[in-house]
């Protein structure tokens, strides 16, 4: 598999990464074990997991499957800290939280140290400079190579990136920034994409599949063993199940029949190969799923094709983005 540098950072990551969200909780510890070992198999090296996906389970059970099948030095393991579950406060970026979330992800992964540790949402309620802090301090004792954040609007990024910059004393800088981005969620093209090629931070995509409705097996209803037919997925789901959705559904089906390949195939060449994209971030619930996501990597879109599906997706961005000097 093609590796990218990670920003401009020297960090080189597999451009499809392997997530963890269901780890633990639909996918037990032999799903999990064969996911990895295709991954890996595959040239695939950056894995994605957070100290909150099934309550600390996918960390644990990643934990147990590197090393023993996986060499630890050929993977790049991210992992986040900032969320809560917590009803009262669901984010939680002060200094003690996050460093205390670290080691405790580190315990469950059973290594001294992650290659990308990333924050995982702004909190409104903590200064930004000392969640920074945590982040540099991360660093600087070894525990993390690399940071990021996930989940942070365009002002909020440059916030951030700026404050690393100027503050005296801080020696880290911002690799990465992972939001939802797909067919069906292009949001983060308005601000977030621009200010994060700009700022040299590279995006990693979750939900590239739009929640796995791109794939184009909810067409008919939710099919069972579905996210879309889980109690507690359906809701994540249902979003992306309006008129709009499916006409853009119904373009990459179209693709899919004139490329002789899947519609989960061309929804991931089309994000993954978006400017400023690092690596999307794939999960899936067994190794027959990944494969499938993987088998990408031979597909290259035409610029034909690339074009009707912008043209099908593109959200509506106007002032003051643009047709401001016809006002």
């Amino acid at each position: 598999m093609e590796q990218r540098q990670l920003g401009r950072t020297g960090l080189r990551v597999s451009r499809i990464g392997l997530g963890t969200l269901t780890w633990g909780r639909d996918t037990d510890e032999h799903d999990a074990a064969d996911q990895l070992k295709a991954f890996w198999e595959a040239g695939g090296t950056l894995i994605d997991t957070a100290d909150v996906y099934a309550g600390g389970e996918a960390e644990y059970l990643l934990g147990q499957l590197v090393g023993t099948l996986v060499p630890r030095g050929e993977l790049v393991i991210a992992t986040k800290a900032g969320s809560v579950p917590d009803p009262e406060r669901r984010f939680d970026g002060s200094r003690g939280h996050l460093l205390a979330a670290l080691d405790a992800s580190l315990a469950r992964l059973g290594t001294d140290h992650v290659d990308l540790w990333q924050l995982h949402a702004y909190d409104p309620d903590t200064p930004l400079e000392e969640t920074l802090q945590a982040l540099d301090l991360a660093v600087s004792s070894g525990r993390a190579r690399y940071v990021g954040v996930s989940n942070l609007c365009g002002w909020q990024l440059a916030k951030a990136a700026t404050w690393q910059l100027a503050a005296p004393g801080a020696r880290t800088r911002l690799s990465s920034t992972q939001m939802e981005y797909s067919l069906l969620q292009r949001g983060v093209e308005r601000e977030v994409l621009p200010a994060a090629r700009d700022l040299g931070v590279g995006l990693l995509p979750s939900s590239p599949l739009g929640r796995g409705v791109l794939t184009g097996k909810y067409r008919a209803g939710a099919p069972e063993g579905s996210r879309g037919a889980s109690e507690h997925m359906a809701p994540f789901v249902a979003p992306y199940l309006d008129d709009a959705a499916s006409r853009i559904v119904d373009a990459v089906a179209t693709a899919a029949n004139g490329l002789a390949v899947t519609p989960l195939q061309v929804a991931l060449a089309w994000v993954r190969d978006r400017p400023g994209v690092t690596a999307p971030i794939v999960g899936a619930r067994t190794a027959r799923q990944l494969s499938e996501a993987l088998s990408v990597e031979a597909l290259s879109l035409p610029v034909e094709i690339c074009q009707a599906l912008d043209d099908v997706s593109a959200p509506v961005h106007r002032y003051p983005d643009q047709d401001w000097s016809t006002l």
